[in-house]
């Protein structure tokens, strides 16, 4: 059994994960944004461990997050799915990459890292100096700083699992109920990632859309790139990702 703590998890992809991990019976420990939202997570996966809360959108509200899911104890994996897309730059900026970067910062460093990514990330503009000037920030770019992001800690973080998965355009709340893609397989990948024994599974820095690696921007795996966005992330929060080396 693992134990998966899940962000966004109030509704759409997230709750889903959650329900399929416990239905394999696999800890879950959820999360949304206000103690209304907590508790509507907890009606719709009742087998989960228990709901924490924290804004996203706030600064303060994420650190606050990370320590409350410390003090929960480790987790086998972390999936980060929360995100948002009709929203201000600054909320797409801060729940779409700042949030993620301050959890994996400051939570226990998981065996898994599952980051929600996007097609959408092809139509991005690399450049982590976009961060720290201010400008205007789309959800496209928040996807492709997620995808450099995750490549980032795979890098830094040699003995974790740390991957992006493309859940496809499907019909939650975020992607329309006309949305073409099946919903079944936007939500199974992540999942997999999270609990799977299965040699596919166990690899790290890659790119992934219904179980199978696929091809991502080329930006991604610049490593100078990576470290920008890391160093602007860090300028932004005041939170520095920590380095870890292999175990022997």
């Amino acid at each position: 059994m693992a134990r998966v703590f899940i962000t966004g998890s109030a509704d759409g992809l997230g709750q889903l994960a959650a329900q399929r991990l416990v239905e394999q019976h696999h800890a879950v420990v959820l999360h949304a944004r206000d103690e209304r939202r907590a508790g509507e997570a907890l009606s719709a996966v009742p087998g989960a461990e228990q709901a924490l809360v924290g804004d996203l959108s706030r600064m303060e509200e994420v650190k606050r997050l990370a320590a409350d899911a410390n003090a929960t104890g480790r987790f086998a994996a972390v999936i980060h799915n929360a995100g948002v897309y009709r929203a201000s730059g600054e909320d797409i900026l801060a729940v779409n990459l700042l949030a993620p970067y301050v959890l994996t910062c400051l939570m226990h460093e998981p065996q898994r890292l599952i980051y929600l990514g996007s097609g959408e990330h092809w139509h991005g503009d690399p450049a982590p100096s976009r961060i720290v000037t201010r400008k205007r920030i789309d959800y496209a770019d928040s996807k492709l700083f997620v995808l450099l992001l995750a490549r980032a800690v795979a890098r830094r973080w040699p003995d974790a699992y740390v991957n992006v998965v493309d859940p496809g355009w499907v019909p939650t709340k975020m992607g329309g109920r006309n949305a073409p893609d099946d919903l079944a397989k936007g939500v199974e990948t992540q999942a997999w990632l999270a609990v799977s024994d299965q040699r596919e599974a166990r690899v790290s820095g890659r790119y992934f859309h219904h179980r199978k690696e696929a091809s991502h921007h080329a930006s991604a795996d610049d490593a100078t790139l990576q470290d920008e966005l890391i160093a602007a992330c860090e300028r932004l929060t005041g939170v520095a990702l920590p380095l870890r080396a292999r175990v022997l």
